[in-house]
């Protein structure tokens, strides 16, 4: 199949992040990947770029260059995540430390470059953490917004909050980013909590990837078994949500998902709702739609095509 996508995945490995990777490594005939920016978010900077790096060697892969970008959110304090993800951020892998080199330069520089040197619409801009190094971006050249296909992103909730009641975590950690973001004039995708707390791991789903039998396959039974205990006990289903791969498989069949263009909104201002993906679903307020707001999936469908992906890394 021929390349659909060049892009660049902005991340904040996580284990679901570390599965969104692999998934897009699987996928080289299709995403001409180019690039791997990380920002602080699940856990701090100096993390997630090591887990990026992890997981690439994991796959084999070395020439995908990964930078390391913003290491806070643009005006709020760093929230992180360890309860879910644990210490390291991709506790239950079992990988080891990385021995690959950082990129030279700051991620957010490796963004406008790329971005720069592309014909116009031809980027692809792949976010599976909060969104600062694309925020910065956008804002330190807005020369780069033609060249932008479109954003297609993993944050949002149009109901509960995984973080607080009202936001969900990677929009709570830099709503302001968020807000740059869904205002920038690009086509946006979300996809939210309102679609990934529908692509649950099952048992029966993560015992096929087992059986892939490969050290990728383990390493992913093993990170999603850590990762699935946290919401099992808080969510009272049978396994735990996939979120980020959704971004990966978004990109590469776009039909096993469905939604609607709408207005999406942040809240910046409130405490008590800040970080909330306000979603105009009904067009109550007039404004013009900005996002693709995406809350159905075929779950069987996405879990097919991440096994299969995860089986040729």
């Amino acid at each position: 199949m021929s390349i659909r996508h060049s892009v660049i995945i902005d991340c904040d490995p996580g284990q679901d992040d570390a599965v969104a990777l692999l998934m897009a490594y699987g996928s080289r005939d299709e995403l001409d990947i180019r690039g791997i920016t990380t920002v602080a978010g699940n856990v701090p900077l100096r993390l997630t770029q090591e887990n990026a790096r992890r997981v690439t060697e994991l796959a084999g892969i070395t020439d995908i260059p990964i930078y390391a970008g913003c290491a806070r959110p643009i005006m709020r304090d760093l929230v992180t995540a360890e309860w879910i993800h644990g210490a390291t951020g991709l506790d239950g892998c079992g990988l080891p430390d990385a021995s690959m080199s950082l990129a030279d330069g700051h991620a957010v520089d490796f963004i406008v470059d790329t971005c720069l040197a592309a014909a116009d619409g031809e980027m692809t801009l792949a976010p599976t953490g909060p969104l600062t190094n694309i925020a910065m971006a956008i804002v330190k050249e807005p020369a780069i917004l033609p060249k932008i296909r479109e954003i297609v992103l993993m944050g949002g909730a149009m109901d509960h909050g995984n973080t607080t009641p009202a936001a969900e975590f990677n929009i709570y950690v830099d709503p302001h980013a968020a807000h740059v973001v869904f205002e920038c004039g690009r086509p946006v995708v979300m996809l939210g909590l309102d679609v990934t707390h529908k692509a649950i791991t099952t048992p029966a789903r993560l015992d096929a990837i087992k059986r892939l039998g490969t050290p990728v396959s383990d390493s992913v039974a093993g990170m999603l078994t850590f990762y699935n205990k946290y919401d099992i006990d808080r969510y009272g289903m049978e396994g735990g949500p996939l979120h980020d791969p959704c971004v990966i498989a978004y990109l590469l069949r776009p039909e096993l998902f469905s939604g609607r263009h709408v207005h999406v909104a942040i809240d910046t201002k409130s405490e008590l709702s800040m970080g909330k993906t306000v979603v105009d679903w009904w067009d109550g307020n007039d404004q013009a739609a900005n996002a693709t707001v995406i809350d159905r999936i075929d779950a069987d469908g996405f879990y097919a095509l991440l096994t299969e992906r995860l089986a040729r890394v």
